[in-house]
């Protein structure tokens, strides 16, 4: 067992779920933003991830290539949420507002759901560790 490809493998999940909780917490700390640089309110992002590309199965056997990888941070194109508000500066002509797309819920239960995962890595970094331990206690 190749423990510094176990430990990189770990590593790669642990990086994916701290960037998608940064993408998470923008998300939230931009619920109320009604106008960005763009002028229009913010768009929700989320982040693309997918596995580390394998060439072969040798490589899948053998450990060589494995992991995750962000691929794009992107905009959620679903529309914005239309809240009557007359008084508001950004509202329309007939009183309405255009808030972001962000769904608290949604944020909380993908920031539980990165968490977890993060936990997992941890979990494996350190069972590995212990592992490598273990086989050089062996070899003395």
């Amino acid at each position: 067992m190749n423990f510094l490809k176990s430990l990189e493998i770990s590593a790669s999940g642990l990086y994916a779920q701290r960037k998608r909780m940064d993408v998470i917490a923008s998300n939230l700390a931009n619920i109320e933003t009604t106008r960005t640089e763009r002028g229009g309110p913010y768009r929700r992002k989320m982040v693309v991830m997918s596995p580390k590309p394998v060439q072969d199965f040798e490589e899948v056997l053998t450990s060589k290539a494995a992991g995750v990888k962000i691929d794009d941070i992107v905009e959620d194109d679903t529309p914005f949420i239309r809240v009557f508000d007359a008084g508001h500066p950004h509202a329309d002509g007939q009183g309405y507002v255009l808030k972001p797309n962000v769904d608290v819920v949604v944020e909380i239960t993908n920031m539980l759901l990165a968490k977890r995962i993060f936990e997992a890595n941890i979990t494996a970094i350190k069972s590995t560790t212990q592992m490598a331990l273990k086989a050089l206690e062996i070899g003395r």
